[in-house]
């Protein structure tokens, strides 16, 4: 498909449906991933539609709220990138650690990499919790609270007064969105919990994808400033690593 055809179908998509992800473009238009996120940022250069995190939404588009991707949805976005830096950041893990690891699909990821030795996670991700269940080595602590089936995170009050009287040496976040010094998230009450998370670890560590570099989301929780370092992979660019390198040490 011409390249021209192929950006007027992304449009017509946007209109027909309001929003879209990058995965529903290329199961309608068969084309790479990284094809139509070049060709969003151009449309959306344009001013021929939205980008949002992980997708677009039309310029009509009624609904002003952001848009959160399921954690389904999620999954599918940027596999091989995720993998990369889960493995990457689970190397600053060591014996005896107690560690609190944050919901998303790239911190699920680091499960498959911790050290096969003794460690005290606490996490309030049921699909992190899920998947360490079955390792003995390790001391597992699940925080509750209300839970946010979209992201399978225990958040509010229970959560944030719970984790305030615990002591974390090493913290690893995710996020949706970094904007110069500032990294972003869907939810209030997940970033508000994340925040008193960074807060309280001795180390603090984000993980994140190369594509959330210069994107936002609707709520801002943290500063790079205060961060000990960020993981991401290596497709980040040298004006992008340079450009953040000034606010924390970026490793990909």
């Amino acid at each position: 498909m011409l390249k021209t055809k192929r950006q007027q179908a992304i449009v017509e998509l946007c209109e027909v449906h309001g929003v879209v992800t990058v995965k529903f473009i290329q199961e309608q238009l068969k084309v790479s991933d990284m094809t139509i996120r070049r060709d969003l940022d151009e449309l959306a250069s344009q001013n021929r539609l939205i980008r949002v995190h992980g997708g677009a939404k039309s310029l009509d588009f009624e609904n002003e709220r952001p848009v959160e991707l399921s954690h389904g949805e999620k999954k599918q976005l940027h596999s091989r990138e995720k993998e990369y830096i889960a493995q990457q950041a689970a190397a600053a893990i060591q014996e005896n650690d107690t560690i609190f690891l944050g919901p998303g699909t790239t911190i699920e990821l680091m499960t498959k990499y911790l050290p096969a030795k003794h460690l005290r996670i606490i996490t309030n991700s049921l699909p992190v919790f899920n998947l360490l269940t079955a390792n003995e080595k390790h001391d597992l602590y699940l925080i509750g609270g209300e839970y946010r089936n979209i992201t399978g995170a225990f958040v509010g009050s229970i959560a944030n007064e719970t984790i305030q009287k615990l002591s974390i040496q090493k913290a690893f976040v995710g996020v949706n969105g970094i904007t110069e010094e500032y990294v972003s998230t869907f939810s209030i009450e997940e970033g508000k919990f994340q925040q008193l998370v960074l807060d309280k670890a001795q180390q603090k560590f984000l993980v994140a994808d190369a594509n959330k570099f210069n994107h936002s989301d609707f709520y801002n929780f943290y500063s790079l400033k205060e961060i000990n370092a960020l993981y991401t992979d290596d497709a980040i660019s040298d004006s992008v690593k340079n450009h953040y390198g000034q606010y924390t040490n970026i490793i990909h």
